[in-house]
């Protein structure tokens, strides 16, 4: 029992730099919620743990006033026992990395509208956290910490690596120095000292999470794919059903350099849909099949005999003037 509330029933996650438990919310009869335990080194000192606990609980504070669908809502945040804690609503479903090994287990790829139904409500999650007053970045995005509810809404969960940027100064600030995962994350966010990273970091690794799922395998790490270029495969080399204008919206989210990249993530999903309707099916040319074509021309020969001869008369009067 944690706090005199929250009654631990069964690890859901674990990761480098914390677990993930699944709760009971006990002043709250029949709430299930997750709560994600942030480990702090011991050894660290007494000085840096107190430290890393008040930008704990300055980012905690921030999540807890972000609310959006597409995003778990933050509830409560506290320090016991020299641990930190966030809790937020339990998310029930399937992961995308769930999702796309089934697929690659049955020998199929995930269809393109339904990759594009996700990235459409992934590409509103970021778009709000990125505008805040305090613009958030989330910095882990991967299919694993993307679920899909049973009711089809996608959530984007674990704020483990979260990222406030505080605007007007140079310093951010972070619960925790995380890496992220390797294949999703931009060169930029290696190193001790990532203050390079900003709204285009997240990008990266939307676009490297849209590779995984339409492909079946994530992209090479940036780290590989500095040392040697050729090691990225084309999506379409890899799933000819993609369409080009999203392999396109994709390459250009996992440029090597942030600059080559949409700036924002408005700008990421008007590349991404530039060819596609609202609902996120492709715009596909009208083909005639060739029986079509040929009851065409049957159903409308005499009008098309009138308009050869009108031609051939308009050419000999010009010809004989």
């Amino acid at each position: 029992m944690l706090r005199n509330r929250y009654r631990m029933v069964q690890p859901i996650g674990q990761g480098g730099m914390g677990s993930v438990y699944l709760a009971e919310d006990t002043r709250l009869e029949g709430r299930k919620c997750a709560i994600k335990a942030v480990r702090i080194d011991p050894a660290a000192g007494q000085e840096i743990i107190s430290e890393l606990q008040h930008q704990f609980s300055r980012e905690a504070s921030v999540l807890a006033r972000l609310d959006h669908p597409n995003l778990p809502k933050v509830s409560d945040y506290f320090t016991e026992a020299a641990q930190d804690y966030l809790v937020m609503d339990y998310v029930s479903g399937k992961d995308l990395k769930e999702i796309v090994d089934e697929a690659r287990r049955n020998s199929r790829f995930l269809t393109e509208m339904e990759v594009l139904n996700w990235a459409r409500q992934l590409c509103d999650a970021l778009d709000y956290m990125h505008n805040q007053e305090t613009p958030v970045l989330h910095r882990d995005i991967k299919p694993s910490n993307i679920k899909l509810t049973p009711s089809g809404l996608i959530k984007l969960v674990d704020f483990g690596l979260v990222k406030v940027l505080v605007k007007d100064d140079s310093r951010t600030i972070t619960v925790l120095q995380g890496r992220g995962t390797a294949a999703y994350t931009p060169l930029e966010q290696y190193g001790e000292d990532d203050t390079h990273t900003d709204a285009r970091s997240d990008i990266y690794s939307l676009g490297a999470t849209l590779y995984h799922l339409l492909t079946n395998q994530a992209p090479p790490e940036a780290k590989q794919r500095f040392l040697k270029p050729e090691s990225l495969i084309s999506p379409r080399a890899i799933n000819s059903a993609i369409s080009e204008p999203v392999e396109r919206a994709i390459a250009t989210a996992i440029s090597m350099h942030p600059d080559d990249r949409p700036s924002t993530v408005a700008e990421f999903r008007d590349l991404l849909f530039s060819d596609h309707n609202s609902d996120g099916s492709a715009y596909v040319p009208i083909a005639y099949p060739k029986a079509a074509v040929l009851d065409l021309v049957r159903d409308n020969v005499f009008w098309i005999i009138l308009a050869g001869v009108t031609m051939v008369v308009g050419f000999l009067a010009t010809v004989m003037k």
